[in-house]
């Protein structure tokens, strides 16, 4: 007997990729290769039909004295339907009711055996991926804590098999497989130090083109990761409606990353005077050059403090070039506070970021001052174009505006969030150009404006806070640096135009934006948002097994 069909449901720990798992048991809805309800209908009908024939015909015989046991081939048939249609009606309708009541435990599983896994180990043999003895030594050596995790890199000197094997303990140690986690494929050496630790595979995202994108003259192609169905057609739609009506333009209004550390004082008359010291213009150009010290790229802009009681909140404004600039900006801050300690010993740093930057969290300091580009852009889109792309009309659309963007919004209390749905469009571009996603937060800080303008209509959006680079963290994977060599910002920009690749992501965004809010808003004021994403955003298919459990 196959040990599987003794585990109610239970999977058994792989030494590789493929599950081993026991093999889906047999229905009587498996007997025909057709959709479940057509083979239904088929054995109901084939069991009604013959019944209903062999009743006539032995009504016949009985008038007419003929034995019942002589049977010709119709009827022979009919018999044979009668019995195939009975046996799948009772092992479509039944056995799962006899085996639930007969064949269940009284407490739980206390009848059913459950091998552990020494067992399964001799009971099933179980194919392995790993390459050596001594890779298998390493994983139980993982699995037992002998050996950590986080460490197979540095004693292995191999990301790829320190992957592989740290795969196989996570699953022995789990009992779950990961199948369906892809390994293969990629540079795991790329990401050590800096990207991800303690791989074990890596995740899918599709990629969709959005596009030609007409900005400042130039046409972009877009790419945006996503797994939401109608987006990138929405803003593809919004692309070709802003290129036939000339192109959107975009203005960068400011470009600079913050840090706010917290720091305490004795008293609020020391806190206030190092936030004087601080503030004077005198003292800025001497604290500049402390603060570039540690980074070539980095320069300080301005400091603006906040304070409370004896706390003292400085936020620092910097240029970061073509990096989104965190690392250096707190690198140059950690200059400027070991610096002021000097000026003020009884100054204590209780940390390096003190949530006034702010940081991966809506804050109306960000809506307000900004953080990282504010880019405003805008487009002039003819009536014409409304009406025969966009299906809709500019009084609708204005309408529509006034009522969702503005009083929808503020009736939410809704911070930054004056938009459509700004944040699928940022996500999906930072996905796919290797951008932090939880820097979506803030940099979908958003407020659209529809404004009718003869016949014609007039869309712009305002984005404080778009935090993005050209260099550092996961631009320079494979597939995201593909995607900004695409839009034609790929890594540094020319020292003359230092951070103008970022710069020009930032427009690339807010004008992908603009893109999508005009056809979101479109969509929703000829009331057509819940036929796309029925057509586009919905899966019929059958992704698997699970899915037919309940059937």
């Amino acid at each position: 007997m196959d040990i599987r069909r003794r585990l109610p449901s239970r999977e058994l720990p792989a030494q590789n990729d493929d599950v081993v798992t026991a093999p889906p048991p047999r229905r009587g809805s498996d007997a025909l290769p057709l959709p479940l309800y057509l083979t239904n209908f088929f054995f109901t009908f084939l069991f009604a039909a013959t019944v209903y024939f062999l009743l006539i015909r032995w009504g016949e015989k009985i008038s007419t004295s003929t034995p019942l046991h002589v049977v010709n081939l119709s009827e022979l048939l009919s018999l044979i339907g009668v019995i195939a249609s009975c046996i799948y009606l009772i092992g479509f309708l039944g056995v799962d009711f006899v085996q639930s009541v007969f064949l269940r435990s009284s407490s739980d599983d206390d009848d059913v055996w459950i091998p552990n896994d020494d067992e399964i180990d001799r009971l099933v043999k179980i194919e392995s991926d790993l390459t050596s003895e001594e890779d298998e030594a390493i994983v139980k050596s993982v699995v037992d804590g002998a050996t950590s995790s986080h460490s197979l890199e540095t004693k292995l000197g191999d990301c790829k098999r320190a992957a592989a094997i740290r795969r196989e303990a996570v699953q022995r140690m789990t009992g779950k497989s990961l199948t369906g986690l892809p390994l293969d494929g990629f540079d795991y050496d790329s990401i050590l130090g800096q990207c991800c630790e303690m791989p074990v595979g890596y995740v899918q995202i599709p990629v969709g083109i959005a596009g030609p994108l007409l900005l400042d003259g130039k046409e972009y192609s877009v790419p945006m990761a996503t797994t939401e169905g109608c987006l990138v057609a929405s803003t593809n739609r919004g692309c070709k409606a802003i290129h036939l009506s000339g192109g959107a333009f975009s203005f960068l209004m400011k470009d600079a990353m913050t840090r706010a550390p917290v720091v305490k004082f004795p008293s609020v008359k020391r806190a206030a005077r190092a936030m004087f010291y601080l503030q004077d213009p005198a003292n800025f150009e001497r604290l500049s050059l402390i603060f570039s010290k540690s980074s070539r790229f980095a320069w300080l802009q301005s400091i603006t403090c906040s304070i409370s009681g004896r706390n003292l909140y400085p936020r620092f404004a910097c240029g970061t070039g073509d990096a989104m600039g965190m690392n250096m900006v707190s690198k140059g801050v950690q200059n400027v506070l070991e610096f002021m300690k000097t000026m003020f010993p009884d100054m204590v740093v209780i940390g390096i970021s003190g949530n006034c930057c702010s940081d991966k969290k809506a804050s109306a300091i960000n809506w307000i001052q900004g953080r990282g580009k504010h880019v405003v852009c805008e487009a002039l889109i003819k009536g014409g174009i409304v009406r025969n792309v966009l299906k809709t009309t500019v009084e609708d659309l204005v309408e529509l505006h006034v009522l969702k963007n503005l009083t929808g919004s503020a009736m939410a209390g809704s911070l930054g969030g004056f938009n459509a749905h700004a944040s699928n469009i940022v996500s999906a571009v930072f996905i796919a150009t290797g951008q932090d996603p939880a820097q979506n937060v803030e940099s979908s800080h958003c407020i659209t404006q529809f404004e009718a303008e003869g016949d014609d209509l007039h869309i712009s959006v305002s984005m404080p806070c778009i935090e993005v680079g050209t260099v550092g963290g996961g631009t320079q994977l494979a597939s995201q640096s593909a995607c900004l060599n695409l839009l034609g910002v790929k890594g540094s920009s020319d020292k003359e135009k230092a951070g103008s690749n970022a710069r020009q992501l930032a427009r690339i965004v807010a004008g992908s934006v603009l893109a999508g809010e005009l056809s979101l808003m479109s969509a929703i004021a000829s009331g057509q948002l819940v036929k796309s994403h029925m057509k586009y955003n919905r899966s019929s298919r059958d992704i698997g097994p699970s899915s037919q459990v309940n059937r």
